[in-house]
């Protein structure tokens, strides 16, 4: 499905535990201009239980969360503010547990 003009579309993919919540891959349309921040937003209206694995408080991301836009963790580049682009691939890493 081809996204409306001003639009784009993400790949996202989760892994381990947020896969008991969310699908393990999927596409979405988000206007232009928007961040891994707005992302993260419309993910956890869509899935239950989404917010408590990733967000420790509103906007504040659990230790140990990882999220890879093309590869780049996030928080190497603008954090949650990083912006996305057309046809981006975005990876969702739960903490890791074990020892």
């Amino acid at each position: 499905m081809t996204p409306r003009p001003g639009h784009m579309t993400v790949t996202v993919k989760s892994f381990a535990t947020l896969r008991e919540v969310m699908d393990a891959e999927l596409q979405i349309h988000f206007p232009a201009g928007a961040t891994v921040r707005s992302m993260l937003a419309e993910l956890t209206v869509r899935y239950n239980g989404l917010d408590e694995l990733l967000f420790t408080a509103p906007e504040t991301l659990r230790d140990f969360v990882n999220i890879l836009q093309n590869g780049r963790n996030i928080h190497f580049l603008a954090g949650l503010d990083t912006p996305l682009a057309d046809g981006d691939t975005i990876a969702l890493f739960p903490p890791a547990a074990g020892g």
